[in-house]
């Protein structure tokens, strides 16, 4: 019986035996324990350094252990035993890992980790070292998350996931617009280091091969699954800030935010699209497609049609590695509860209650009772693998139906979307008919005025056929009066060869008659170009008819204008038609007036002799009087072409005075020898101008000389007015000042002498001595600016370029000599190392000169050769003369080289003295090189590129630059054997001695870099100074202006 008891109670229920003892250590402290202790396991799985992807389950572990604690603690001080700075690998999942748990974490974690900024800063930097492998990755992930800690320090609103809603969203910037926009621009960083993440994975992979599928491959590519989540809601939220701040700030003040967003748009949206190529994705997230086109934030009715990017993670992307983990305690609890069910369902509840029926079977054998609960533990496994495939059974299904739902919420905010764009789309086209029907109508509208036009241009046409009709039956009856005045014309001469007293009298008779048919015929030619101007002007009533058409088509308001266009063509009609009867009026009066001369000529033939000469008499007086009022006429037309003309030359001058004090004209720049041949061209055509002036006093029809001299002063007298102004910003204060205020009352005397020739009572005493005394007086000035290096005359310039090459030769040969005199003092006086650095410099200094006397030879010849050849009849004087330009070059050249191999033996033998310095030396042979190629470019401006001479000149160019560079490194070379280098021995100072030492190094450095930039602005102020003096010496100026 006592057997059976202790039997009983060891098998009696084995299950709760194992919960209790698994409960048996149950202190705080022993699950505080196990519970790190999980944690250690599951974050070194997760971060090692094998070169695979973090496994999901790892990774959700360590978030569920974050809300478990509710903080990182336990994270992080397992992370800091990890070897993170020796290990590329470790490093890159350890970020992936912590990227991982600032977005799902607890929200403690930013907390807790925030502490660690700097250390993940130093751990970028270092990092950052590496330009292969995964140090470039490691450093600029690094840099995300420290961005990412920031951001949601600075912006506690946001969770790590960054899913929000449009209300949280505006709450965040509290409805200020300054928040928003810093809002706007913080966010910019945060994608900006994404993108950055994003680039840089993807360019350290070899995309021609399938890296997605090799685990390598998919190290790297894992960490951009929490890239893409954020990408797209940081996409989302700065589209809809952009939108908010485009409704409340200009669109200027957002330029920067614009172009910023294109170009983060332009990557986002390449990213996207590489990435879901990518085999290795597909399984995993369904990434969205950005649109073709950013978003246009000028349009606020585009916010409607943004659609906000959802990130899809699929069912298939849930394996057995990512299942969720739960509680030990509730899975066995569960599975308690399910075994007990089953075991009820299997045996009776009664048997659960005795299972294996000890009250009534005292005398079971011991075989039969261990086969009895080896078969329970066997059923009790079998029912655990039946509880977690239907636990995994559940969570995939759980996990397709998040994503269904997911899909659904995205189909259902597209279809919104959709729905509101056709609801949009209703709405404007309904507009559009609206606006349709208007136009429409109002086409109608013009279409009834057209014809109403068409209609009024018809009647017209019809006047105009009764006016041409009419003007022809004037022009038959001109003819008709023109036979009738010819039969008159014969019957006069017979009436003279029968009288021949009275013949001479019917000769003038005659002219008075052909006098009068001219006037008839002038009347008709007046009535036929008036016809002419009517046929005109109804073609353009015709033009402006259809273009009158065109516009009705457009709008009822131009078809008013036109109606009224039309009424004023219609009262011009009415004027024309006016005029044609006055003319009428007048061809009858003329008809009447012919009449009465063939009666009176009747009568004179009849009656007596007397009547002829009254007749004659009052056609002498006509003919005079009619004289007098087109020599009048003829008066006032010339007066009023030269009052026009000296109107328009006043106004010209008088612009060149208001320029003169325009702000903008004070960077404009003169030469004095341009102001020099303005000036002698506006004398010289006032001199003209007084002729002109005075033929026109003695004889009016002389005003066609006066005209072109008056237009041509006005130009040249302006002309002269901004060249001199231009020529003060460049002259000495005071010559400058007297320019300009000559410059003025040359133009207030040319004003007023323009002024006077408007007026008829002072045309004949208008002057313009005044402005030719202010001419002259510029011109001296002009005289006094013009620089004292081209006073030398032409003829002395042949003279003067032999005697600066002589003196270059001279100066170049001087300069050998004493170098030798140099080296020999110092063989005598100098041992050791100066001897030696001493007869190198002055060696390679002896070969510089050599090579430039060579050099000054093969450019006399060149000359000669050059001067041979291009001066034909003409002596070399003259030639240099025509040449002026050319001969000053050569001439500069040569004093430069001159006075370059002059100085530079002077620092040579400074140099040798000990007294100079080495870099004296060196800019010295520098300069004397540049000299020489300005006389090789000087020489070979005119020279035949086939020319021998020019061969040897070249050579000879080629062997002063060696020779320059020759002297240079010896020169170098001199002073580092010269020089005493220091030892730099710090062993026995301390660190506060070397601190000391480092920072005066720095101000030293410092104050070089200050003193090198100071000397440096100096060396180019001098340049620019010597620049402006060689052009003023050599005329460059004046040929600019020329």
């Amino acid at each position: 019986m006592d057997r059976v008891s202790s039997t009983m109670k060891q098998v009696s229920n084995p299950l709760p035996k194992v919960l209790s003892r698994r409960a048996g250590g149950g202190g705080l402290e022993a699950e505080r324990e196990s519970f790190e202790r999980a944690q250690t396991v599951s974050i070194n799985k997760a971060i090692n350094a094998q070169e695979v992807a973090v496994k999901e389950k790892h990774a959700r572990t360590c978030i569920l252990g974050t809300h478990h604690e509710k903080g990182a603690q336990t994270f992080w001080s397992v992370v800091n035993r990890l070897p993170l700075s020796g290990n590329a690998v470790l490093c890159w999942k350890f970020c992936h890992v912590f990227h991982k748990l600032l977005r799902d974490g607890h929200s403690n974690v930013l907390k807790d980790s925030v502490r660690y900024k700097n250390e993940l800063s130093d751990m970028s930097r270092m990092w950052g070292h590496l330009s292969e492998g995964y140090g470039q990755l490691c450093s600029i992930y690094l840099k995300l998350l420290r961005t990412k800690m920031e951001f949601h320090t600075k912006n506690p609103r946001f969770p790590g996931n960054l899913q929000m809603s449009d209300r949280q969203l505006d709450e965040a910037g509290e409805n200020d617009v300054n928040n928003f926009f810093q809002l706007t621009v913080e966010m910019f960083d945060y994608l900006e280091c994404e993108l950055n993440l994003f680039q840089t994975v993807f360019s350290s992979l070899d995309m021609s091969r399938s890296v997605s599928v090799t685990a390598a491959g998919q190290c790297r590519l894992a960490p951009l699954i929490q890239v893409i989540l954020d990408c797209s809601h940081l996409y989302d939220y700065t589209v809809k800030l952009l939108f908010k701040l485009h409704s409340c700030l200009p669109a200027d003040t957002l330029q920067g935010h614009r172009d910023r967003f294109l170009e983060q748009f332009r990557k986002l949206k390449d990213l996207f699209y590489r990435s879901s190529n990518l085999q290795y994705f597909k399984r995993l997230i369904q990434i969205p497609q950005l649109p073709e086109n950013p978003p246009n934030f000028l349009r606020a009715s585009a916010l409607s049609e943004h659609i906000s990017p959802v990130v899809v993670i699929p069912a298939e992307a849930s394996s057995p590695d990512s299942e969720p983990i739960t509680d030990l305690v509730e899975m066995d609890t569960a599975s308690q509860s399910l075994f007990d069910n089953k075991f009820d369902d299997i045996f009776g509840s009664s048997f659960s209650c005795d299972p294996f029926n000890f009250n009534s079977q005292n005398g079971m054998s011991k075989d039969d009772k261990d086969r009895l609960i080896e078969q329970l533990y066997g059923e009790i496994a079998g029912l655990k693998e039946e509880l977690e495939n239907f636990k995994a059974e559940s969570t995939r299904g759980a996990v397709q139906l998040r994503g269904r739902a997911s899909e659904l919420e995205a189909e259902l905010a597209e279809q919104q979307h959709l729905k509101q764009q056709a609801q949009d789309e209703s709405e404007f086209l309904r507009t559009e008919l609206e606006e349709l029907k208007k136009q429409r109508e109002d086409t109608e509208k013009a279409q009834r005025s057209l014809t109403e036009i068409e209609r009024r241009a018809q009647a017209n046409e019809q006047r105009y056929s009764k006016l041409k009709e009419k003007y022809s039956e004037l022009v038959q009856n001109h003819a008709d009066l023109l036979r009738k005045n010819a039969e008159v014309t014969k019957q006069i001469t017979v009436a003279r060869q029968a009288q021949g007293d009275v013949e001479r009298e019917k000769k003038e008779l005659e002219d008075s008659f052909q006098r009068v048919s001219e006037q008839a015929q002038r009347k008709s030619q007046e009535q036929a170009e008036v016809l002419e101007t009517l046929k005109r002007e109804l073609a353009a009533s015709r033009q402006e008819l259809q273009v009158v058409q065109g516009t009705l088509e457009s709008s009822t308001q131009a078809g008013a204008e036109q109606n009224t266009r039309i009424a004023s063509l219609e009262q011009e009609r009415d004027r024309l038609s006016q005029a044609a009867e006055q003319h009428r009026d007048e061809m009858a009066a003329l008809q009447a007036e012919l009449q009465q001369l063939q009666d009176t000529l009747s009568r004179e033939q009849e009656n007596s002799r007397t009547e002829l000469e009254t007749l004659q008499t009052q056609l002498r007086d006509k003919q005079e009087s009619t004289e007098r009022a087109l020599q009048q006429r003829l008066a006032e037309e010339q007066l009023s072409l030269l009052q026009g003309t000296a109107r328009e030359a006043e106004r010209m001058v008088q612009d060149a005075l208001t320029r003169m004090e325009d702000p903008a004209h004070i960077s404009c720049t003169g030469s004095a020898d341009c102001l020099l041949s303005r000036t002698l061209a506006a004398s010289e055509c006032a001199e003209r101008l007084r002729d002109a002036h005075s033929k026109y006093l003695s004889d009016g029809a002389a005003v066609g000389s006066l005209l072109p001299c008056l237009a041509l002063f006005a130009h040249l007298v302006s002309d002269t007015l901004l060249q001199g102004s231009a020529t003060s910003h460049v002259a000495p204060v005071e010559p400058a000042d007297r320019l300009l205020e000559l410059c003025k009352q040359c133009g207030s005397a040319a004003v007023s002498y323009l002024s006077a020739l408007q007026d008829p009572g002072t045309v004949a005493s208008a002057d313009c001595s005044l402005v030719t005394a202010c001419l002259g007086q510029i011109s001296t000035i002009g005289e006094e600016l013009r620089p004292r290096g081209l006073d030398v005359r032409q003829e002395e310039l042949g003279d003067l370029v032999d005697k600066e090459m002589a003196a270059t030769a001279a100066a170049i040969e001087t300069a050998s000599a004493r170098i030798e005199e140099m080296l020999s003092k110092a063989r005598a006086g100098d041992t050791g190392v100066k001897l030696e650095v001493n007869e190198r410099i002055l060696g390679s200094c002896t070969g510089l000169m050599q090579a430039i006397h060579v050099l000054v030879l093969a450019s006399k010849d060149l000359q000669r050769e050059i001067v041979e050849s291009g001066r034909g009849a003409a002596s070399p004087k003259e030639f240099y003369a025509k040449n002026s330009r050319w001969t000053e070059g050569l001439i500069s050249a040569s004093k430069a080289v001159g006075w370059g191999a002059t100085v530079m033996v002077d620092a040579a033998d400074l140099v040798v003295q000990g007294k100079g310095t080495f870099e004296e030396l060196m800019v010295c042979s520098r300069e004397i090189a540049a000299s020489t190629a300005q006389l090789v470019a000087a020489s070979k401006v005119k020279a035949d590129k086939d020319s021998a001479n020019l061969c040897k000149l070249q050579q000879a160019s080629r062997g002063v630059n060696q020779a320059t560079a020759s002297v240079v490194a010896s020169t170098k070379a001199g002073r580092s054997q010269v020089e005493e280098k220091d030892s730099m021995d710090f062993s026995s100072m301390t660190l506060t001695q070397i601190k000391r030492q480092e920072m005066d190094s720095q101000v030293r450095v410092l104050e070089l870099e200050n003193q090198l930039q100071k000397e440096r602005q100096k060396l180019g102020e001098l340049r620019k100074k010597h620049y402006e003096l060689a052009g003023v010496a050599e005329g460059w100026e004046e040929d600019a202006a020329d």
